[in-house]
Formats: C-alpha cells, structure tokens, sequence
C-alpha cells in the first residue's frame, strides 16, 4: 500500500496545474464566498456522511431530515414549493423537463435561446422538441413570441432568473400567465440566481419577480453550490406542489430485488454532498447571507463602473452577478489569454445571433476588496492585446456526420496554440454550431482515452 501523506502530496502535486477556486481569479466555474472556515465545516460534514446512501431514506433518516431542511430553507427563501436536493443545475432542469414530459407522444418545449444548454441536454435525453425564441437586443425575451412558439403539443416553457449569458432576467410574470393560460407548466431556471437575488432585492435592487408569488410558475430550479457557497455538487428542484413533482419520480418492480424508488435520477447518492450543504447553510444562515450579497453585489457595481472606464462594453443590462463584456476593437479571445497570464480566468462566450463574442464574469464574495487588482490586470492585457490571425478555411469540407480521427487531428496540428487557446476559440466560432459540437466531442474523447 502506498503510504497516506504520500497519496495526499501527490495530489496536492497535481492541483498545482488547476486554475485557482479561491481569491475570486476565477470568474467561472467556482463560488467563492472568501470565508476561510467554509471549506474546513464542509469537509469534515462531508466525510462525516460520505459513506451513507440517499437510496433509501429510511435506511439513513439523517439524510432525509438534512435534506428537507435544506429544501425548507429554499422553499423559504422562495415562497413555496416541495422538491429535492440533485447533483446540480442541470439535473434540476433535466428533472423539471421530465416531470413536464410526462406520457405526451410528441412533447415541446418552449425556451428563449438564452436558457441554459441543460434544457437541450434533457430534450435529447427524453425525446422532446425544443421551440428557441429568439430574444431583443435587451437579451430578454418577448412574451408575445412565447406565446406565439407554444403549440398543441407544448408541455412546458423556460424562463431565466438571469440568463447564465448576460445576467439578466427574464420577463416571468408574464410568461407564467401565458403558459397558466394553456395550461403549461412554467419552469424558472434559477439555478446561479436564486440564492443571491432574493437578498439582492433586500438590498434595493429591482428585477423582475420570479418566484413562487407568481402565478403560473410551477418549478424552480436553485444551485447551492453557487451563491450558496456549498460544495459541488448540490441544487434543489422546487414545485409549486406535490402533485406536480410526482411525475419526477420514478419507481420500479418489474425485477426480483428491491423495489426501486428514485426521487432524482440517481439511485445510489452520496450522503456527503447533503451533508455538507446543510452545514454550511446552517453555519451562514440568513444574515450571513445578507452580508455575502452585499460584497458581491458592492464587487459587481465596481467592476461595472471600471470596466465602462476602460471603453468596454456590457451588454445588455444584468441586475444579478454575471457580466457579459465585449468590444468592438478588442479581440475577445486574446483578451481571454492575456488575462489568464495575469493570472485571472474569464470566460470566453461565443457570438450567437444577436449577441457578440464577449467575456463572461460571474462575480462572487471573494472579488469584494480586490476590484482594482482586477481592473488593473484587465487594463494592462488591454494594452498588450492583439487580434489572432486565423486561417478558418481549413474548416472547409469538414462533415460532422463524416469527421474522421485523422480529418482533427490535420485540423488541429494546423492550429497554432504557443500563445494561448485564442486561435482555436477563433476557429470554433467559424465552424457551424454542429461541426463545433462534433469538434469539441472528438476533443473531449481524446481528454479520456
């Protein structure tokens, strides 16, 4: 056997090479709340249940009474709603589409082309359509558009609470009605706003209602592993009632063992993450919360003001954490790489209709009292910036149906990546959105084998 402190330096080793979760550097993929006893509680609750199973919750009545405390807090902080504690976001939203699946033979669902790529995830996974809206040069979409995607086959229609895009919210009140009137389910993908926007609000900033005081919403979905600074991976589905959550469930007795009962799609499920969560919310609580949003939102003001300084632009007009910025005479993704050498990660997004080649932010607690380190860094990469010359004709003849191994491997020698990954995010955004997801399938594929 390989000694413990040897195992633990090894893998402190290979961390050395992953972007950093805590300082607020990076401006994706991690919530950093910038209080040092977090990530000690959340450990030692995790391992104090990791080897419990969510299966069956009266084997392990901890778990069960953690996670209905857990989704009572949400529900609270909500105004209403019955769920569950998922694996994350995206199985939220996957959960709140198959609910609204349920046993219809040609099912649709309406979303505005700002929803999350999760609601495409569940669509191909569940064999439903999707209707995408397009939305206005405000990044919202029109209800009146909604109402004319909706056909007899729709089952459910999305909503964001923001956008993970531009941050902004969409106009909930009046596509809930809409879809009340059809007798529609209504699904609000909260997921990055849901814990911080409410104590926003307590805050005095105005935004469109989302929650459950708006008739005709029937689900929320809300990441605790994002403005609740919980680890990954937790979330909560909420709907409006027990009866519409009862066909996200699934039970089975068609076999000669248990039988099998699932209120996420997971069977077995670690008691860890639960665990940890409840800890960490019991730990903040509400007027710790409050605080947290209050240096976020106080981090988002002044990045927003020192980026309008430096002739950047933000588009659309977010209320929540997430900054889309772009320009007209920067280069975006060498913009991306020069930061990255300063040691910040932001976001490269691709142009998508309407929406120009920008960089995502997602502001957090951490980034409260080092804006300036920031807007420094962004100054000098902005100085040192130059576009990337990219010759996208050698996309030219490419099939997505057809790519071979040798066709990316050409495709990729042909790619000069010494300065950064800005010459190959040029690249995928010539290439037709199927031959980019075909691309960047071959490329996950080869992450793996």
């Amino acid at each position: 056997m390989i000694p413990v402190d040897q195992v633990l330096t090894e893998l402190r080793k290979l961390r050395e090479h992953d972007l950093p979760t805590h300082g607020g550097r990076t401006m994706a993929y991690v919530y950093d709340s910038g209080l040092d006893e977090l990530d000690d509680l959340a450990a030692r609750a995790h391992a104090l249940a990791s080897s419990t199973n969510g299966l069956d919750p009266t084997a392990f009545p901890s778990l069960l009474r953690m996670e209905n405390e857990i989704v009572g807090t949400a529900a609270r902080l909500l105004n209403g709603g019955v769920g569950q504690v998922t694996s994350g976001g995206t199985e939220s939203c996957m959960l709140a589409v198959l609910a609204a699946r349920g046993d219809a033979e040609r099912p649709s669902i309406v979303l505005p082309v700002t929803a999350h790529a999760a609601f495409h995830k569940a669509a191909h996974y569940f064999g439903i359509r999707t209707i995408p809206v397009p939305v206005g040069a405000d990044f919202r979409v029109d209800p009146a558009d909604v109402r004319a995607a909706i056909d007899d086959d729709t089952v459910l229609v999305v909503a964001s609470a923001p956008s993970y895009a531009h941050g902004v919210v969409d106009p909930v009140t009046d596509i809930a009605a809409i879809a009340g009137d059809r007798g529609i389910r209504c699904h609000v993908d909260a997921c990055i706003g849901g814990w911080v926007l409410p104590y926003f609000g307590r805050l005095g900033v105005e935004f469109e209602p989302f929650d459950f005081t708006v008739p005709g919403v029937t689900s929320i979905s809300v990441d605790l592993h994002k403005y609740a600074y919980c680890p990954k991976g937790t979330s909560v589905l909420l709907h409006a009632s027990s009866e519409l959550r009862r066909t996200q469930y699934f039970a089975s007795a068609a076999w000669p063992g248990y039988t099998m009962l699932n209120s996420t799609m997971q069977s077995t499920r670690s008691g860890g993450p639960i665990a940890a969560a409840w800890a960490v919310l019991r730990h903040v609580g509400d007027e710790g919360y409050l605080e947290l949003a209050r240096r976020t939102l106080c981090a988002v003001r002044a990045l927003r003001i020192g980026i309008d300084d430096l002739g950047l632009r933000v588009l659309g007009d977010p209320v929540s954490t997430l900054l889309a910025v772009t320009s007209p005479d920067v280069d975006p993704f060498a913009l991306a790489d020069k930061m990255r050498a300063r040691g910040w990660y932001v976001q490269p997004q691709f142009a998508f209709q309407n929406s120009p080649t920008n960089l995502h932010l997602t502001v957090t607690a951490a980034n409260h009292g080092n804006e300036n380190l920031f807007l420094d860094a962004l100054r000098e990469s902005l100085a040192d910036t130059a576009p990337v010359a990219v010759d996208t004709s050698i996309l030219d003849g490419l099939d997505p149906e057809t790519l071979t191994a040798e066709q990316f491997d050409a495709l990729m020698g042909a790619v000069d990546m010494s300065a950064g990954m800005a010459a190959v995010n040029t690249l995928l955004e010539a290439a037709p959105a199927k031959l980019r997801e075909r691309l960047l399938i071959e490329f996950l594929g080869r992450l793996y084998s």
